[in-house]
């Protein structure tokens, strides 16, 4: 496949917070269920999102590896570069809150009410 050969710039600015949307909404969901059987099912499912949203990272970093090669003005081969790092570092800070939040599951339980 073409976009994971040269990354995709966007990838990181989709996979970060949509991967964060997922995991928060997850979090209330499956808070009550782990109040009576003690099983740790948040933190797994935030680190399998951090893992998502890093992926993202990763289409972007390979986009910006390949420099915008394909464009041929300067001025489009920039603005691809651009949103590549941004998709780089927004991927990072969503998996960083992903799983900050997702830690909180292992000394939070669903049973405080």
């Amino acid at each position: 496949m073409r976009a994971v050969d040269i990354g995709v710039s966007w990838g990181g600015l989709f996979a970060g917070p949509s991967a964060w949307a997922v995991s928060t909404q997850l979090n209330y969901y499956l808070a009550p269920g782990q109040c009576g059987d003690r099983a740790y099912v948040i933190p797994a499912v935030a680190g399998f999102l951090a893992v998502l949203a890093l992926l993202g990272g990763a289409l972007s970093w390979r986009a910006a590896r390949t420099g915008g090669a394909s464009f041929k003005s300067e001025r489009a081969a920039e603005t691809e570069g651009f949103v590549a790092r941004l998709g780089m570092l927004t991927a990072g800070l969503f998996a960083l809150v992903i799983l900050m939040q997702g830690s909180a599951g292992l000394f939070i339980d669903g049973c405080a009410r």
